[in-house]
């Protein structure tokens, strides 16, 4: 967005009401922003909001507040300025069709931004099945084929769809802006115990169960934080509690509040479950911010998450199995030196994720499609 505004372009953000993930607002309306109600935001963009409904920390509840906010969006974009260009962020399905039809509304191009790998995660997750499965990967698909330029944020992704028959791919990372990331001290050198941080989505694409059987099995001689939410978090409350795990729990966290977790922790876990094959070509969205911190790296990732945890020689990666988390985790706590990775992480983030060089490539991408006769 800074990047956009940087250059002069008017942006207008079409989003929800800031809530929490499961649907309560933990945020002042001033904040949060009001329905219907344009805002300015930090980089001078307007934010139009949409309403979000309150729902159950179920698929079938969130599933339900995105068709809800993103049908709500088509209305309101509708009262925007009209645009040279429609982006759809993609976090979730809903989204995608409502920015499809805003596109043909306003009769402007279509720029669909992948931040997951859909459908594919759809089929492996299981969440539509039968005939509806079908119809919503067709649908899926068609709308990223009729799109005029699909940006994935991985480069296994958009290798992917280019076999799918896609020529309209770009592949644009994640980035970090290593300016609002604070210098920390590295881990003490003796501590009584192991400090583990997992920081994001609790659902069932992390399976965060494995990283605390593992620390049931370490023991008193670590702590596991697990900070957000999601919808696993309560089972996940209930098996550290069966187990008497030394785990704790916190909600969601913003601002300089996430840099005083990452200070206390001494090594970060990144994790996707390793039995859904759409994870060979997924990114944790954390994986950018652990590194930037020059923090150890838990890595319980595979494929490209993998190659870049290795390439960047910021941690140790384990196999999905609470044995072989609680033997790395057992080695770090009997071996402090291995926490201290120096700057390699860091260094990595600057060479491969500066978000200014990222945002850059972005816009040319924009600029082009914005030029281009409509498909």
């Amino acid at each position: 967005m800074r990047s956009f505004r940087a250059e002069g372009w008017d942006v207008d953000v079409v989003t929800p009401v800031a809530h929490a993930p499961y649907g309560r607002r933990t945020l002042t309306s001033h904040q949060a922003g009001r329905v219907f109600r344009t805002d300015r935001g930090a980089s001078g963009e307007q934010i139009r909001r949409v309403p979000f409904l309150w729902h159950r920390t179920t698929r079938s509840g969130r599933l339900i507040n995105h068709l809800f906010s993103a049908a709500m969006s088509i209305p309101a974009s509708a009262f925007a300025p009209r645009p040279d260009v429609v982006v759809v962020t993609v976090p979730s399905l809903p989204i995608l069709g409502a920015g499809f039809v805003v596109s043909r509304m306003l009769r402007r191009p279509l720029v669909v931004d992948m931040r997951d790998a859909w459908p594919d995660i759809a089929r492996d997750a299981r969440i539509v099945q039968g005939n509806a499965k079908s119809l919503a990967e067709r649908i899926i698909i068609a709308i990223q084929d009729r799109a005029d330029l699909v940006v994935t944020v991985t480069y296994g992704f958009a290798h992917t769809l280019r076999e799918r028959g896609l020529k309209n791919v770009a592949t644009v990372t994640n980035g970090i802006d290593m300016a609002s990331i604070r210098d920390m001290s590295p881990p003490a050198g003796r501590q009584d115990r192991l400090e583990v941080l997992y920081l994001g989505n609790h659902g069932e694409s992390q399976r965060l169960d494995v990283p605390i059987r593992a620390a049931a099995l370490v023991g008193p001689k670590m702590r596991l934080t697990l900070v957000g939410h999601g919808v696993e978090r309560n089972e996940l409350m209930a098996l550290a509690r069966r187990l008497d795990a030394p785990v704790e729990f916190h909600p969601p966290v913003h601002g300089p509040e996430i840099m005083d977790y990452y200070e206390r922790a001494d090594t970060c876990i990144v994790t996707l479950r390793d039995d859904w094959k759409s994870f060979d070509t997924t990114i944790p969205s954390k994986t950018y911010e652990v590194l930037s911190v020059g923090r150890h790296v838990t890595g319980i990732v595979r494929g490209e998450a993998r190659s870049i945890l290795e390439e960047a020689e910021a941690g140790h990666i384990v196999p999905s199995e609470a044995t072989a988390v609680a033997e790395l985790w057992n080695t770090l706590a009997d071996n402090r030196h291995l926490l201290r990775i120096g700057e390699q992480g860091r260094t990595w983030v600057r060479n491969n994720a500066n978000v200014h060089a990222l945002g850059r490539t972005y816009i040319d991408l924009i600029t082009e499609v914005a030029g281009r006769p409509r498909r």
